[in-house]
């Protein structure tokens, strides 16, 4: 014989309703059946509301009464030929008028006693089962329907009572020893006293119905019929790659049940587990789905961590002072207070110094809790040896379940460590001696990233998912999202990383999708995307949580550079193109790299210096292993080198700059790059990365321009003082002509000064053969004494610092 239960969403209507008697005439060509079925879907929030509404002598319970009639008869309906609807239509409106006698009674009483809600909540599976048993007799006259108010008993502890095993055990036997049909069809949730009075086992009772029935009958097996492919490693609705679990023990399915696996009531399992019946867990609407098998079969070869579980709405309660050292009966003391106000207590952890315990509750019951334990410990908290009970609610427990868990060793290591890196911050940590449940209790604000961060650690291969917040989309942005578009594949299959751009923003619109924007057509989607507005766009990153969060800036904007700070501290990881930051005050910069370690939030600007040559990496690389760098030289500038390569008589001045902005290599503002102050810029990084403190004003800038040039306030004015002053600068052009150099924009850093201006560069020097827009950078250190280190090529152009960009992500990915 095997015991199948059917669930709420799995008789939600007729539709669904005819894909479960297909399930049960399946299984009846093999097995002799039980049914337990639920009420249809959201019936009982229904009771429940309209006893509340009645009570409360609010004449709207009628239209929820009205409601709930209307959806069974269309139900019954749907599902028996109108020839036979008359005697059945008129059952089901009995059993409504019924109800409706009930609630008229709470109505003029104006109250509503726990006793009567058992009985008003029992007309849902009621009328469901009728309804499901009369239906399939339309397929098969062999099917007996049954209450199951006469087969299980409890005691009167109304809304969760407890069952008379021994009573009901009898009952079932008999009733089944001596019944032959094929198909016996119960509500599920209801049972009653030994004095005939109508009571329920607890939401999500159905369940429980079915395994009492399975328990004492020793049925093969126990399905558990709902909308989902059975247990998932984590939660489908939260972590997106969840997977379905083939098999698992009773105790791993008890403790993920306990933590909110929503798909089994967790007093299920104890009345099969002492027969050792087998649950097997199945999808209604995917019957071919392979589900979930509890059993007590554990094999070594499973995985190791089953499942994360997580249950949300929790207080932690703590209790501490120096009068609970050596005092014995404190504990005992604690948990008898709360026991007497009924509060369940849902995780505990104490100190080894027995100076304070920790118990985690629900929401609902912390205020309570809080009053009860501060009166109880009255006399020793006026006498200070304690302190008054400590409430945080808001907290959520994330638990790590595995059967196997306890033969290996670093999982708390490395669960703690996940969460770290991002950002979760633990506020109580409890693992029992089984070693087959880790909890721990967090800010339930970050539930979502806890989950995925756990479960792309333990479950999907070592694939870390990034999850990119970019602003700016121009030439470099534009060329950085294509080429994230077209090596997302490549990143997946080879790096195991999973890269998704979650926010784009230029300064007129915004577009975010948590799923992850499409990159085929996203020019049409950021068109119509919201009006941007910074400070919006920095909330809406933080609101979102999302693991492995990467703030990319693509601008030149100094006040976007300013938002750094707040990204690092909610552990955002940094990388830019912005040399803003990096050659602010020093202390700033300083402050961020400071923010960077300490929230474990990676801060990268590769891309501030030589696009995407790895120059800051080698300094970096450089300082780690113990060089030191003693002098810099460089050609940090592409786009003035590219104005100056092509710069002689036959290209004007102007026009070679008109030609750079064109390709791409000047800034928006080409003043930026032909006043000096970006190279000013680079090279103060590459000071401070060399270890030496020093700010923007102490780089001596010599400027080529002449000052009218400088003094322009706009790009056409700018560009109208070069064709004025083009007398100016074929002087300069001459001059490198008669002494046989070539014009380069050099920066330099000896001895604690640095400098950046135009010098003229003889044959015999490494610069002189600089062509297009490469940059080229010597390292003088303890190392390179004789021989600079040399590092040279394109230093400008949008692909190069969108690849610049790129790699800095993915050094993040493989970090």
């Amino acid at each position: 014989m095997k015991v199948l239960k059917f669930g709420g969403t799995s008789v939600a209507n007729a539709q669904n309703i005819k894909l479960v008697l297909d399930i049960i005439n399946q299984n009846s060509q093999q097995d002799q059946l039980v049914v337990v079925v639920s009420a249809l879907s959201k019936v009982t929030d229904l009771l429940q509301l309209a006893a509340a509404k009645a009570a409360a002598n609010d004449e709207s319970f009628r239209h929820i009464v009205a409601e709930i009639e209307k959806k069974h008869l269309e139900t019954l309906k749907d599902l028996i030929p109108v020839s036979e609807q008359s005697s059945l239509l008129s059952h089901v409106k009995r059993i409504i008028n019924h109800l409706e006698t009930l609630l008229d009674g709470c109505f003029l009483l104006g109250e509503l006693s726990p006793r009567t809600s058992d009985t008003i909540l029992s007309f849902g599976e009621l009328l469901s089962s009728y309804i499901i048993a009369q239906a399939y007799q339309q397929i098969d006259k062999n099917v007996v329907y049954k209450d199951s108010r006469e087969l299980i008993k409890t005691n009167s502890n109304f809304g969760k009572a407890v069952v008379n095993f021994e009573v009901s055990n009898q009952l079932i036997q008999e009733y089944f020893g001596g019944n032959q049909s094929q198909i016996n069809i119960l509500p599920g949730f209801i049972a009653q006293t030994s004095d005939g009075i109508t009571t329920t086992l607890g939401r999500g009772g159905s369940d429980y119905t079915a395994a009492i029935i399975a328990g004492a009958l020793n049925a093969s097996q126990l399905e558990i019929w709902t909308d989902v492919n059975g247990m998932f490693t984590a939660n489908p609705k939260i972590v997106k790659q969840a997977q379905p679990i083939a098999n698992i023990s009773y105790q791993e399915a008890m403790e993920l049940s306990h933590f909110g696996a929503k798909v089994l009531y967790p007093p299920t399992i104890q009345p099969v587990l002492r027969k050792n019946i087998p649950i097997l867990i199945k999808n209604t609407f995917e019957p071919e789905a392979v589900g979930t098998l509890i059993s007590s079969q554990v094999s070594s070869k499973d995985t190791v961590v089953k499942g994360i579980s997580h249950i949300d709405h929790i207080s932690l309660v703590t209790l501490e002072g120096p009068g609970m050292i050596g005092v014995s009966g404190s504990s005992k003391r604690l948990f008898e207070v709360l026991s007497q106000e009924k509060i369940n207590v849902i995780f505990i952890t104490q100190a080894s110094s027995e100076h304070s315990i920790c118990i985690g509750i629900l929401n609902a019951d912390a205020e309570n809790a809080e009053a009860a334990i501060n009166k109880a410990f009255e006399v020793e908290i006026l006498q200070n040896k304690i302190d008054p009970a400590i409430v945080e609610k808001d907290l959520c427990i994330i638990a790590l379940v595995g059967e196997n868990m306890k033969n290996h060793q670093g999982l708390s290591g490395r669960m703690f460590s996940t969460l770290g890196k991002n950002n979760v911050n633990i506020r109580a940590i409890a693992q029992g001696a089984s070693e087959r449940n880790i909890s721990t209790v967090i800010n339930e604000r970050d539930v979502k990233k806890a989950l995925n961060t756990l479960h792309e650690n333990f479950f999907e291969e070592n694939t870390k998912q990034l999850n990119l917040f970019v602003m700016g989309v121009g030439n470099v942005g534009e060329k950085f999202i294509e080429q994230i578009h077209n090596q997302r594949k490549f990143l997946k299959e080879n790096l195991k990383i999973n890269v998704r751009v979650i926010a784009l923003s230029n300064s007129r619109k915004m577009l975010f999708d948590e799923d992850g924007i499409s990159l085929k057509d996203w020019k049409s989607a950021l068109d119509k995307g919201e009006h941007a507005i910074p400070t919006e766009f920095i909330a809406r990153a933080r609101e979102l949580n999302l693991r492995n969060s990467i703030f990319v800036d693509i601008t030149a904007n100094a006040s976007v550079s300013e938002t750094y700070e707040k990204f690092l501290k909610e552990s955002i990881a940094v990388v830019t193109c912005n040399k803003i930051a990096c050659s602010s005050a020093y202390d700033n910069y300083k402050k961020l790299k400071s923010l960077s370690r300490q929230y474990n939030a990676p801060f990268l600007f590769e891309t501030n210096v030589g696009a995407g040559l790895p120059i800051i990496d080698t300094v970096k690389n450089l300082i780690a292993s113990g060089d030191k760098v003693h002098k810099i030289q460089a050609v940090l500038s592409g786009s003035l080198n590219f104005i100056f390569n092509n710069f002689d008589k036959n290209n004007s001045f102007h026009d070679v700059v008109k030609e750079a902005g064109v390709q791409g290599f000047t800034e928006p503002d080409p003043k930026i790059d032909l006043s000096g102050i970006d190279v000013a810029r680079k090279i103060l990084i590459l000071i401070r990365e060399s270890g030496y403190e020093m700010d923007i004003d102490a780089i001596a800038n010599e400027s080529f321009l002449p000052a009218e040039c400088l003094e322009t306030t706009n790009n056409e004015d700018f560009f109208a003082s070069l064709i004025k002053h083009a007398a100016h600068f074929e002087k300069i052009y001459e001059e490198a002509l008669a002494k046989d150099s070539r014009l380069k924009y050099v920066a330099q850093f000896e001895n604690g000064k640095a400098s950046v201006g135009l010098q003229f560069i003889a044959k015999d020097h490494p610069f002189y053969n600089l062509e297009g827009k490469d940059n080229i950078v010597l390292f003088y250190t303890d190392r390179y004494v004789d021989q600079p280190l040399l590092i040279k090529g394109a230093g400008a152009g949008a692909a190069v610092t969108a690849s610049g960009i790129f790699a800095d992500v993915i050094r993040i990915g493989n970090n």
